[in-house]
């Protein structure tokens, strides 16, 4: 909850911004001052909304669930009197057959105006939000959402290619996996899956980088999961050489050891379900670049939406 020396505070210059994503529906609040944007709250909910897609037309349960999410950040804006707020959508809306119904039926409904981003503006504000915490001049940025995965490639911090392919983990693990985890058989129909989607990105043929920057929920888990299982704190690289292992550690057709039972609640409790089919698309991306090492960020597409939108 925020301080009330914070509710004091709030004026013209908090905006929230709305990302009503393929997996996860956030909202964040950002105080403007002297060109600067900082946020000072931000709440989430994990909605699924790509699980809600019936052979690409988005079911009426999966609207119901946004504009529930949506009405309860209203509600919380209204109460702090915080009334600038920009909102966008990403894949699972922008992909399905009735998407400008689905908007429309949002917009009316919660008064909030969603705007539908497409996959070349989210692979754009991806690496304007992350080239600020970025050391490389030149390299990969990858960010796997629930249904797509953005591609850039960069050269001396400035955007060579970008591509948004439509593989996402909740989208691999809705389509391919028998259970809450995918067994070793899901796992492989996921893997030539994956390698499949990134052979169609020939402009990204023949690239080799020892490192990619990954953004979003999957990198943010694995990252986790796998500080979790070396005992590591506050450690933002991961081995790519150990995707693999954990895939085959957690992709099991029987049950998990106790161990890694507590292993996977404690790291990424919101995720136990995505996280292996998300990891499984790393694994693709880390191999096709023939990357040795993956470098997490925190920033992404809402903050390349402030630079690119708000702070113009």
């Amino acid at each position: 909850h925020l301080s009330l020396r914070r509710q004091r505070q709030m004026c013209i210059r908090d905006r929230a911004i709305i990302d009503v994503g393929s997996n996860t529906i956030r909202m964040a609040i950002y105080h403007f001052h002297e060109k600067k944007a900082e946020m000072i709250y931000k709440k989430k909910y994990i909605a699924g909304l790509a699980s809600y897609l019936d052979n690409g037309f988005m079911k009426k349960d999966g609207i119901d669930k946004v504009c529930e999410i949506l009405d309860d950040f209203s509600a919380f804006l209204k109460k702090f009197d915080i009334e600038r707020v920009s909102a966008f959508a990403t894949a699972a809306i922008r992909n399905c057959s009735n998407s400008k119904a689905v908007v429309e039926e949002i917009v009316s409904r919660t008064g909030i105006n969603v705007r539908v981003i497409t996959g070349d503006e989210e692979a754009m504000y991806d690496f304007y939000g992350a080239i600020h915490s970025i050391e490389n001049d030149s390299g990969i940025l990858a960010d796997i959402g629930g249904a797509s995965t953005e591609l850039i490639y960069y050269k001396n911090r400035s955007i060579v290619s970008k591509i948004s392919l439509e593989m996402g983990s909740l989208d691999f693990q809705t389509k391919y996996s028998s259970g809450i985890l995918p067994s070793p058989d899901d796992a492989e129909i996921m893997r030539s899956k994956a390698d499949e989607i990134l052979s169609s990105a020939t402009e990204f043929k023949d690239i080799s980088i020892s490192s990619i920057c990954g953004i979003g929920g999957t990198f943010k888990g694995t990252r986790a999961l796998y500080n979790e299982i070396t005992g590591k704190k506050d450690n933002n690289n991961v081995p790519a050489g150990c995707l693999d292992e954990m895939i085959k550690r957690f992709a099991i057709s029987g049950s998990l050891s106790e161990k890694d039972t507590i292993i996977l609640m404690k790291s990424i409790p919101d995720r136990i379900n995505t996280v292996i089919p998300g990891m499984i698309i790393a694994d693709a991306i880390a191999r096709k670049f023939k990357s040795a090492n993956i470098v997490y960020s925190d920033s992404g597409v809402r903050e390349g939406f402030i630079y690119r939108e708000l702070m113009k």
